[in-house]
């Protein structure tokens, strides 16, 4: 069984992000860029299937500038076995996305689709879901075990009451939750072996996608700084502030 997993090129999590002086969006000259952290939880399972017997290979997919091979060239020394880089240096939306991901799937028929819930820098939480509404497929989202026996995927799953256990049949797209596994560091040895893995270069164009955006940003702005906190005498006082003051009740 083939295992597709997307991945995203994404500004690091442990960086301060800068909005542009005019507004326009996010700074990203001289930033440090990786892998979105959910499509890392993400690859990191499809190896996993693989090492189990469960898969036989791993084939990871970004869209994104010519940067984004680093991204793939990090999923092939976790242990994928090959790349797609659908390269554009347009912000494509979450519909656009899934969209090519579902022209990538026609090609590649993959058994399953492992990927982020969602992405640190958008955070839409879309993609997935999309993608599988687009492929009439079934889905299971924030993953937190995947057990795959035959042509079914049992998926648990986190929800606010607790726990939530589904069983999918394959092919399906799941989506990765922070707790579905810790991905491994990629030794130098397997570094050096990535480096000649082939990773295919596309276009928007050799997919026939619409992928024209249909939202328009208007401004990009900081959220606004934490005000300091304050003590006060008694309960009256408390909730006179949050009355008069924070205007919360």
């Amino acid at each position: 069984m083939k295992v597709l997993v997307p991945v995203k090129r994404v500004i690091d999590y442990n960086v301060k992000v800068r909005v542009k002086p005019d507004q326009t969006g996010v700074d990203l000259a001289n930033v440090k860029m990786s892998m979105n952290p959910f499509d890392e939880i993400g690859t990191e399972e499809a190896v996993r299937l693989k090492e189990k017997g469960v898969a036989t290979e791993v084939v990871v997919v970004s869209i994104g500038p010519a940067q984004a091979q680093e991204t793939l060239r990090t999923a092939l020394a976790m242990g994928a076995d090959r790349g797609i880089l659908i390269q554009t240096d347009a912000d494509l939306e979450p519909l656009a996305v899934a969209k090519l991901l579902k022209a990538v799937i026609a090609e590649e028929q993959p058994g399953v689709v492992v990927m982020g819930k969602q992405a640190i820098d958008g955070d839409n939480n879309a993609v997935g879901q999309m993608l599988a509404a687009l492929l009439d497929w079934p889905q299971a989202t924030f993953a937190s075990k995947i057990e795959i026996a035959g042509q079914t995927a049992s998926v648990t799953r986190e929800v606010d009451g607790g726990l939530q256990t589904l069983s999918v049949a394959l092919p399906a797209v799941i989506t990765a939750d922070l707790r579905l596994n810790e991905p491994r560091y990629a030794s130098l040895p397997n570094i050096m072996k990535a480096k000649k893995k082939p990773i295919d270069i596309k276009s928007t164009a050799d997919y026939g996608v619409d992928v024209a955006n249909r939202l328009t940003v208007v401004k990009v702005t900081e959220p606004p700084k934490r005000q300091g906190g304050a003590k006060v005498a008694d309960v009256a006082e408390l909730v006179s502030k949050l009355k008069n003051e924070a205007g919360v009740i």
